[in-house]
């Protein structure tokens, strides 16, 4: 798939987009959501979140009031619609799919977080995060849009 086919701004959103300040990553769930912020040059995650739909609604607000952010980028998963119309008059938003961003990030959760003790053992396609990994996703969203990878 091209990348430029996995995601999409609106004009205005496009329009209003600076060319640099700080990104959001939103993962939208119904019981938690992975969210991660950028630097403001958009090389490297900042915060890295897995919080409940309202917590990360907070979060945001407050990125957006203290951190300046200038977007965010918003899986286009379950959920996602909701969280576009809340979040439009706010900021501009751009939709990835997220098609396929849960398997890889599980593989980029173990390069992030490298396996330690018993899990090193273990072959890769059968390790599983002690944590939940929805940061991971919305990283990888992120990443997805800005067509990069960026450090943690």
């Amino acid at each position: 798939m091209d990348p430029a086919d996995s995601h999409s701004c609106s004009v205005a959103a496009t329009d209003r987009l600076p060319a640099e300040g700080p990104l959001a990553g939103l993962d939208p769930g119904r019981s938690k959501c992975g969210l991660v912020l950028s630097d403001p040059q958009r090389c490297r995650i900042q915060v890295a979140r897995v919080l409940p739909p309202q917590a990360a609604w907070q979060e945001l607000q407050l990125w957006r009031q203290q951190q300046g952010l200038v977007a965010v980028v918003l899986g286009d998963g379950t959920g996602s619609g909701d969280w576009q119309r809340r979040l439009a008059p706010l900021l501009p938003v751009c939709l990835v799919e997220e098609r396929g961003t849960t398997l890889a990030a599980r593989e980029r959760f173990w390069q992030l977080e490298p396996p330690r003790g018993w899990r090193r053992l273990l072959p890769a396609g059968l390790r599983q995060p002690p944590r939940d990994w929805d940061d991971v996703v919305a990283q990888l969203l992120l990443e997805r849009w800005l067509g990069r990878p960026l450090l943690r």
